[in-house]
């Protein structure tokens, strides 16, 4: 543990670190016993566990410096009876059409990146859209929603 503790500069996470690289070597003991020095490659362990976290670490701070320099949109939560009404109107188209609107208007992909998906050309991701639009404007449920923006 004083390795890691020097290593890494902090003797709690340092504890963890080697109890981990214990662990390691108990699950592979019988791996390990065979190597020529079991010693260096419990040190070797250590020390990548070690480089891992603070990898991951570094990662999270920049994926949060990301995130945070995001603006920020206000997410209405649907209620539960309109999002019961829009899987039901949903239920009643095709797959294709259902998967369409859903990558548009729920997930915001662009119509290039929906045809990638659904292996389909552009033009035809654009007429299931404007087909199953068509369709749920058919349902009684519809006048409920809010007004759908068109499919082009």
């Amino acid at each position: 543990m004083g390795i890691l503790s020097l290593y890494c500069g902090d003797r709690l996470l340092a504890q963890e670190l080697a109890q981990e690289t214990f662990v390691r070597v108990c699950r592979d003991w019988n791996r390990v016993k065979a190597k020529d020095n079991p010693r260096a490659w419990m040190h070797r362990v250590a020390i990548n566990l070690t480089n891992s976290y603070f990898r991951r670490r570094a990662a999270e701070r920049r994926a949060r410096r990301r995130h945070d320099s995001l603006p920020q949109a206000s997410v209405e939560v649907p209620d539960a009876d309109m999002s019961l009404a829009v899987k039901s109107m949903l239920a009643k188209l095709s797959k294709r059409q259902r998967a369409v609107l859903v990558l548009r208007y729920y997930a915001d992909l662009p119509f290039s990146e929906i045809a990638s998906v659904l292996g389909c050309p552009e033009p035809t991701a654009r007429s299931l859209a404007r087909r199953g639009l068509k369709r749920l404007r058919k349902e009684p449920l519809a006048s409920e929603l809010r007004e759908v923006p068109n499919a082009t």
